[in-house]
Protein backbone atom coordinates (compact mmCIF):
# COMPACT_ATOMS: atom_id res chain seq x y z
CA UNK A 1 0.00 0.00 0.00
CA UNK A 2 1.49 3.62 -1.04
CA UNK A 3 2.05 5.90 1.83
CA UNK A 4 -0.36 8.43 1.25
CA UNK A 5 -3.30 5.48 1.01
CA UNK A 6 -1.87 3.90 4.17
CA UNK A 7 -1.93 7.51 6.11
CA UNK A 8 -5.42 7.82 4.57
CA UNK A 9 -6.72 4.65 5.76
CA UNK A 10 -5.42 5.45 9.28
CA UNK A 11 -7.07 8.71 9.36
CA UNK A 12 -10.52 7.48 8.48
CA UNK A 13 -10.35 4.56 10.78
CA UNK A 14 -9.33 7.64 13.43
CA UNK A 15 -12.16 9.64 12.61
CA UNK A 16 -14.63 6.97 12.93
CA UNK A 17 -13.52 5.52 15.65
CA UNK A 18 -13.94 8.79 17.51
CA UNK A 19 -17.01 9.84 15.97
CA UNK A 20 -18.72 6.04 17.43
CA UNK A 21 -16.59 7.38 20.83
CA UNK A 22 -19.03 10.44 20.72
CA UNK A 23 -22.05 8.47 19.96
CA UNK A 24 -21.64 5.91 22.66
CA UNK A 25 -21.03 8.67 25.36
CA UNK A 26 -23.73 10.31 24.16
CA UNK A 27 -26.16 7.40 24.66
CA UNK A 28 -24.43 6.70 27.93
CA UNK A 29 -24.98 10.55 29.29
CA UNK A 30 -28.42 10.46 30.96
CA UNK A 31 -28.53 13.95 31.36
CA UNK A 32 -27.48 15.52 27.80
CA UNK A 33 -29.05 18.79 28.14
CA UNK A 34 -27.24 19.53 31.22
CA UNK A 35 -24.18 21.06 31.02
CA UNK A 36 -20.85 19.52 32.40
CA UNK A 37 -20.70 21.49 35.50
CA UNK A 38 -20.96 20.58 39.17
CA UNK A 39 -24.66 20.43 38.99
CA UNK A 40 -24.86 17.65 36.38
CA UNK A 41 -21.43 15.71 38.45
CA UNK A 42 -23.61 15.95 41.95
CA UNK A 43 -26.62 14.83 40.54
CA UNK A 44 -25.66 11.87 38.84
CA UNK A 45 -22.91 10.89 42.06
CA UNK A 46 -25.80 10.89 44.02
CA UNK A 47 -27.87 8.52 41.91
CA UNK A 48 -25.00 6.03 42.02
CA UNK A 49 -24.38 6.53 45.83
CA UNK A 50 -27.66 5.24 46.78
CA UNK A 51 -28.55 2.83 44.07
CA UNK A 52 -24.78 0.82 44.05
CA UNK A 53 -25.84 -2.70 46.01
CA UNK A 54 -21.82 -2.26 47.09
CA UNK A 55 -22.59 1.58 48.50
CA UNK A 56 -22.41 1.73 52.22
CA UNK A 57 -25.46 4.39 51.10
CA UNK A 58 -27.53 2.25 49.31
CA UNK A 59 -31.34 2.45 49.49
CA UNK A 60 -33.68 -0.04 48.51
CA UNK A 61 -35.57 0.47 45.49
CA UNK A 62 -38.97 0.75 47.46
CA UNK A 63 -37.17 3.60 49.65
CA UNK A 64 -36.42 5.94 46.78
CA UNK A 65 -39.08 8.40 46.25
CA UNK A 66 -38.40 11.93 44.40
CA UNK A 67 -40.86 14.50 45.01
CA UNK A 68 -40.94 17.77 42.27
CA UNK A 69 -42.84 21.00 42.27
CA UNK A 70 -44.83 21.78 39.41
CA UNK A 71 -44.95 25.57 38.62
CA UNK A 72 -40.62 27.02 38.19
CA UNK A 73 -39.49 23.55 38.77
CA UNK A 74 -40.70 21.36 35.74
CA UNK A 75 -42.46 24.41 33.87
CA UNK A 76 -42.60 27.83 32.99
CA UNK A 77 -44.63 30.02 35.93
CA UNK A 78 -44.25 33.69 34.12
CA UNK A 79 -46.04 36.09 33.98
CA UNK A 80 -48.55 34.19 36.26
CA UNK A 81 -49.24 30.89 37.03
CA UNK A 82 -50.40 28.97 34.31
CA UNK A 83 -53.47 27.43 36.03
CA UNK A 84 -54.12 31.17 37.27
CA UNK A 85 -54.19 31.57 33.48
CA UNK A 86 -56.51 29.09 32.33
CA UNK A 87 -58.86 30.26 35.34
CA UNK A 88 -59.28 33.30 33.77
CA UNK A 89 -59.72 32.35 30.48
CA UNK A 90 -62.64 30.03 31.77
CA UNK A 91 -64.15 32.84 32.95
CA UNK A 92 -64.22 34.53 29.61
CA UNK A 93 -65.72 31.49 27.70
CA UNK A 94 -68.24 30.63 30.45
CA UNK A 95 -69.68 34.55 30.27
CA UNK A 96 -71.78 34.46 27.52
CA UNK A 97 -74.02 31.93 29.86
CA UNK A 98 -73.64 34.43 33.12
CA UNK A 99 -74.89 37.67 31.64
CA UNK A 100 -74.66 38.82 35.39
CA UNK A 101 -71.10 38.30 35.11
CA UNK A 102 -70.98 41.69 33.20
CA UNK A 103 -71.69 44.19 36.01
CA UNK A 104 -70.18 41.72 38.81
CA UNK A 105 -67.02 41.90 40.62
CA UNK A 106 -64.79 39.72 40.33
CA UNK A 107 -66.24 38.52 37.09
CA UNK A 108 -66.54 42.07 35.65
CA UNK A 109 -62.96 42.75 35.74
CA UNK A 110 -61.88 39.42 34.43
CA UNK A 111 -63.67 39.88 31.38
CA UNK A 112 -62.94 43.08 31.06
CA UNK A 113 -58.90 41.84 31.17
CA UNK A 114 -58.40 44.00 34.20
CA UNK A 115 -56.40 42.45 36.77
CA UNK A 116 -55.57 45.76 38.49
CA UNK A 117 -59.43 45.27 39.36
CA UNK A 118 -59.53 41.56 40.00
CA UNK A 119 -56.21 41.86 42.48
CA UNK A 120 -58.54 44.79 44.68
CA UNK A 121 -61.34 42.17 44.89
CA UNK A 122 -58.68 40.43 47.06
CA UNK A 123 -58.94 36.94 48.52
CA UNK A 124 -62.52 36.72 48.39
CA UNK A 125 -62.88 38.08 44.92
CA UNK A 126 -60.13 35.03 43.46
CA UNK A 127 -61.72 32.59 45.16
CA UNK A 128 -64.99 33.54 43.73
CA UNK A 129 -63.00 33.07 40.21
CA UNK A 130 -61.81 29.58 41.20
CA UNK A 131 -64.74 28.46 42.01
CA UNK A 132 -66.62 29.31 38.94
CA UNK A 133 -63.94 27.68 36.79
CA UNK A 134 -62.95 24.67 38.92
CA UNK A 135 -65.92 23.74 40.82
CA UNK A 136 -69.99 23.40 40.30
CA UNK A 137 -69.35 20.20 37.45
CA UNK A 138 -68.33 16.98 37.20
CA UNK A 139 -64.49 16.13 37.03
CA UNK A 140 -65.17 14.75 33.74
CA UNK A 141 -66.06 18.10 32.64
CA UNK A 142 -63.35 19.80 34.30
CA UNK A 143 -60.80 17.66 32.90
CA UNK A 144 -62.43 17.97 29.68
CA UNK A 145 -62.16 21.68 29.75
CA UNK A 146 -58.30 21.78 30.95
CA UNK A 147 -57.26 19.59 28.15
CA UNK A 148 -59.34 21.71 26.06
CA UNK A 149 -57.14 25.07 27.29
CA UNK A 150 -54.13 23.09 26.86
CA UNK A 151 -54.40 22.46 22.79
CA UNK A 152 -55.50 26.21 22.14
CA UNK A 153 -54.14 28.57 24.57
CA UNK A 154 -51.01 30.09 24.13
CA UNK A 155 -48.21 31.72 26.44
CA UNK A 156 -48.31 35.41 25.84
CA UNK A 157 -44.55 36.07 25.50
CA UNK A 158 -42.94 32.99 23.81
CA UNK A 159 -46.14 31.72 21.45
CA UNK A 160 -45.96 28.54 22.80
CA UNK A 161 -48.40 26.06 24.28
CA UNK A 162 -48.29 26.05 28.24
CA UNK A 163 -47.77 22.05 27.88
CA UNK A 164 -44.44 22.69 25.59
CA UNK A 165 -42.94 24.98 28.05
CA UNK A 166 -41.53 22.03 30.27
CA UNK A 167 -38.09 21.74 31.24
CA UNK A 168 -35.93 19.36 29.22
CA UNK A 169 -33.12 19.12 31.83
CA UNK A 170 -35.83 18.02 34.06
CA UNK A 171 -37.87 15.97 32.05
CA UNK A 172 -34.32 13.75 31.65
CA UNK A 173 -33.86 13.93 35.40
CA UNK A 174 -36.88 12.56 35.68
CA UNK A 175 -36.70 9.77 33.56
CA UNK A 176 -33.02 8.67 35.23
CA UNK A 177 -34.51 8.62 38.55
CA UNK A 178 -37.28 6.04 37.33
CA UNK A 179 -34.71 4.79 35.32
CA UNK A 180 -32.88 3.69 38.32
CA UNK A 181 -36.04 2.94 40.04
CA UNK A 182 -37.11 5.86 41.96
CA UNK A 183 -40.72 6.44 41.80
CA UNK A 184 -41.43 10.25 41.10
CA UNK A 185 -43.98 12.28 42.36
CA UNK A 186 -45.48 16.06 41.69
CA UNK A 187 -46.32 17.57 44.82
CA UNK A 188 -47.25 21.08 43.74
CA UNK A 189 -49.61 24.22 44.82
CA UNK A 190 -51.00 23.70 41.83
CA UNK A 191 -54.84 21.60 41.88
CA UNK A 192 -54.35 18.10 41.57
CA UNK A 193 -57.28 17.60 39.43
CA UNK A 194 -55.46 20.20 36.79
CA UNK A 195 -52.38 18.57 37.02
CA UNK A 196 -53.64 14.93 36.64
CA UNK A 197 -55.04 16.06 32.84
CA UNK A 198 -51.64 16.41 31.69
CA UNK A 199 -48.64 15.07 34.37
CA UNK A 200 -48.64 11.28 32.90
CA UNK A 201 -48.11 12.43 28.93
CA UNK A 202 -45.76 15.74 29.60
CA UNK A 203 -43.55 13.91 32.55
CA UNK A 204 -44.68 10.37 32.74
CA UNK A 205 -46.06 10.77 36.51
CA UNK A 206 -48.97 8.73 36.63
CA UNK A 207 -52.74 10.39 38.37
CA UNK A 208 -51.96 8.37 41.00
CA UNK A 209 -48.36 10.03 41.58
CA UNK A 210 -49.83 13.39 41.51
CA UNK A 211 -49.95 15.47 45.02
CA UNK A 212 -51.90 18.82 44.81
CA UNK A 213 -54.21 21.77 45.68
CA UNK A 214 -57.38 20.49 46.46
CA UNK A 215 -61.01 21.04 46.65
CA UNK A 216 -63.98 18.98 47.75
CA UNK A 217 -65.65 16.36 45.68
CA UNK A 218 -69.34 14.73 46.07
CA UNK A 219 -70.38 11.14 44.99
CA UNK A 220 -73.73 10.87 42.74
CA UNK A 221 -76.00 8.68 40.67
CA UNK A 222 -76.90 11.05 37.88
CA UNK A 223 -79.10 9.11 35.11
CA UNK A 224 -77.67 5.61 36.73
CA UNK A 225 -73.66 6.16 36.06
CA UNK A 226 -71.70 6.67 38.95
CA UNK A 227 -70.31 10.60 38.51
CA UNK A 228 -68.00 12.83 41.04
CA UNK A 229 -68.65 16.61 41.03
CA UNK A 230 -66.22 18.77 42.04
CA UNK A 231 -67.63 21.48 44.87
CA UNK A 232 -65.87 24.75 46.10
CA UNK A 233 -64.82 23.71 49.58
CA UNK A 234 -60.94 23.85 49.93
CA UNK A 235 -59.44 20.68 51.41
CA UNK A 236 -55.81 21.08 50.94
CA UNK A 237 -53.21 24.32 49.97
CA UNK A 238 -50.32 21.98 48.95
CA UNK A 239 -47.66 25.02 49.26
CA UNK A 240 -45.32 25.82 51.90
CA UNK A 241 -45.88 23.75 54.74
CA UNK A 242 -49.15 22.23 53.39
CA UNK A 243 -46.37 20.11 51.14
CA UNK A 244 -45.19 18.30 53.54
CA UNK A 245 -48.51 17.35 54.83
CA UNK A 246 -49.50 16.27 51.17
CA UNK A 247 -46.71 14.18 51.00
CA UNK A 248 -47.62 12.08 54.23
CA UNK A 249 -51.39 11.92 53.53
CA UNK A 250 -50.60 11.03 49.52
CA UNK A 251 -47.35 9.21 49.91
CA UNK A 252 -46.61 8.19 53.44
CA UNK A 253 -42.97 7.58 52.69
CA UNK A 254 -40.40 10.31 53.60
CA UNK A 255 -38.97 11.41 50.20
CA UNK A 256 -35.33 10.99 49.32
CA UNK A 257 -35.10 13.72 46.72
CA UNK A 258 -37.34 16.82 46.36
CA UNK A 259 -36.67 19.36 43.85
CA UNK A 260 -38.12 23.08 43.91
CA UNK A 261 -37.36 26.53 43.12
CA UNK A 262 -39.28 28.86 45.64
CA UNK A 263 -39.90 29.64 49.34
CA UNK A 264 -43.24 27.55 48.53
CA UNK A 265 -40.91 24.71 48.52
CA UNK A 266 -38.93 25.28 51.41
CA UNK A 267 -40.50 23.18 53.84
CA UNK A 268 -40.78 20.42 51.19
CA UNK A 269 -36.90 20.50 50.94
CA UNK A 270 -36.76 20.92 54.70
CA UNK A 271 -39.25 17.34 55.47
CA UNK A 272 -37.05 15.74 52.97
CA UNK A 273 -33.85 16.45 53.61
CA UNK A 274 -33.11 17.49 57.47
CA UNK A 275 -31.91 14.05 59.43
CA UNK A 276 -34.66 13.65 62.47
CA UNK A 277 -32.37 11.84 64.83
CA UNK A 278 -28.20 11.06 65.29
CA UNK A 279 -29.57 7.52 63.92
CA UNK A 280 -30.93 8.76 60.49
CA UNK A 281 -28.42 8.82 58.02
CA UNK A 282 -29.71 8.00 55.10
CA UNK A 283 -28.30 10.71 51.96
CA UNK A 284 -30.77 12.54 51.02
CA UNK A 285 -30.58 15.25 48.04
CA UNK A 286 -32.36 18.56 47.72
CA UNK A 287 -32.62 20.56 44.15
CA UNK A 288 -33.77 23.98 43.81
CA UNK A 289 -33.85 25.74 40.10
CA UNK A 290 -32.69 28.94 39.88
CA UNK A 291 -34.00 30.99 37.00
CA UNK A 292 -31.09 32.97 35.59
CA UNK A 293 -31.44 32.93 32.47
CA UNK A 294 -33.85 36.11 31.33
CA UNK A 295 -32.55 35.55 28.31
CA UNK A 296 -34.12 31.83 27.20
CA UNK A 297 -36.73 31.94 30.17
CA UNK A 298 -36.71 34.98 32.81
CA UNK A 299 -34.57 36.01 35.57
CA UNK A 300 -35.84 36.32 39.38
CA UNK A 301 -35.31 35.17 42.75
CA UNK A 302 -35.81 37.35 45.60
CA UNK A 303 -37.96 40.21 44.81
CA UNK A 304 -40.28 38.46 42.47
CA UNK A 305 -43.84 38.67 42.49
CA UNK A 306 -44.15 35.07 41.67
CA UNK A 307 -42.13 32.21 42.67
CA UNK A 308 -39.66 34.32 44.88
CA UNK A 309 -37.00 32.60 45.73
CA UNK A 310 -35.55 34.30 48.95
CA UNK A 311 -35.31 32.54 52.74
CA UNK A 312 -34.80 29.00 50.10
CA UNK A 313 -32.28 30.53 48.30
CA UNK A 314 -30.43 31.54 52.10
CA UNK A 315 -30.96 28.17 53.24
CA UNK A 316 -29.78 26.33 50.19
CA UNK A 317 -25.97 26.72 51.47
CA UNK A 318 -26.54 25.48 54.90
CA UNK A 319 -28.00 22.58 54.05
CA UNK A 320 -25.56 21.99 51.03
CA UNK A 321 -28.90 21.72 48.67
CA UNK A 322 -27.64 21.60 45.13
CA UNK A 323 -28.66 25.39 43.58
CA UNK A 324 -28.82 24.72 39.87
CA UNK A 325 -28.13 27.67 37.66
CA UNK A 326 -30.04 27.40 34.58
CA UNK A 327 -28.10 29.99 32.77
CA UNK A 328 -25.05 27.79 32.71
CA UNK A 329 -26.02 24.50 33.84
CA UNK A 330 -28.18 23.54 31.37
CA UNK A 331 -27.55 23.67 27.62
CA UNK A 332 -31.36 23.95 26.50
CA UNK A 333 -34.81 25.14 28.18
CA UNK A 334 -37.33 23.78 26.07
CA UNK A 335 -37.95 20.50 24.51
CA UNK A 336 -36.83 20.79 20.79
CA UNK A 337 -35.83 23.91 20.77
CA UNK A 338 -32.39 25.75 20.41
CA UNK A 339 -33.46 28.14 22.99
Amino acid sequence: MRPQRYLLSITLSLVASVALLQVAMAQNDPLPSWNNTGAKTAVIKFVDRVTAKDSADFVAAEERIAVFDNDGTLWSEQPVYFQGLFALDRVRAMAPKHPEWKTTEPFKSVIAGDMKGLMATGKQGLAKVIAASHANMTAEEFADSVARWLETARHPTTGKRYDEMVFQPMLELLDYLRANDFKTFLVSGGGIDFMRVFAERVYGVPPEQVVGSEIDATFEMRDGIPTIVKVPKLVLVDDKAGKPIGIYRHIGRRPLVAGGNSDGDLQMLQYTTIARNASDTTPRFGLIVHHTDAEREFAYDRDSHMGRLDAALDEAGKRGWLVVDMKNDWKTIYPDSSH
